[in-house]
């Protein structure tokens, strides 16, 4: 379970739109650690969510079910559990099957189209772990056969959004992780004495 530094607020002293937000987060992914550390500054979930995810991930150019493919792949590869189990609840419901979220690691797999194989191709570059990411021509030829630049603008923006709040969620110990989390805890070492 998460052990952040900053304060949690409980459930009961949240505004209710975030006391909304917790039940969702007890009810899908089992932890709202997270929401509580947000009751300490509201409008910043407030943004994420109606901003980011309603205005963009949710409305934008690229349709849901491929974005939320790219946030499963990408979340998969981050070992984010927290990520992962409401993820994968949203990605069934817009669409992506069972047998596609098992096959995320084998974007060759006969599962996916040219489409969503080059999204998933577009993820491994974008993750944590590859500080060596690009968007070479030959990804953006396999793009540009299915996305024009702007939808491939906005995907570009999501991952980075996606890629951005995972790095901060695993660095301020927001969520549970699982063992393949590129961001590890450290070791528990003492504190020094002032």
């Amino acid at each position: 379970m998460p052990d952040p530094h900053l304060k949690k607020i409980p459930r009961a002293e949240l505004p209710q739109n975030l006391q909304t937000l917790w039940d969702a987060a007890m009810r899908d992914r089992d932890e709202a650690v997270l929401i509580e550390v947000a009751g300490n500054a509201p409008e910043v979930l407030d943004w994420y969510y109606d901003s980011f995810y309603a205005r963009m991930f949710f409305q934008g150019r690229v349709d849901t079910r491929i974005k939320q493919l790219a946030r499963m792949k990408l979340s998969t590869m981050h070992g984010c559990a927290f990520c992962n189990r409401g993820n994968s609840k949203a990605a069934l419901a817009d669409g992506v099957s069972q047998e596609q979220l098992d096959a995320l690691f084998d974007p060759n797999s006969p599962l996916f189209d040219d489409r969503e194989r080059a999204v998933l191709r577009l993820c491994e570059e974008m993750t944590l772990a590859n500080m060596d990411g690009y968007m070479d021509r030959r990804l953006y030829d396999a793009l540009g056969a299915y996305f024009d630049d702007g939808e491939i603008f906005e995907l570009g923006v999501c991952l980075a959004v996606l890629v951005g709040m995972a790095k901060f969620l695993f660095v301020f110990d927001l969520v549970s992780r699982e063992d393949n989390c590129p961001i590890s805890l450290p070791s528990a070492a003492p504190v020094p004495a002032q």
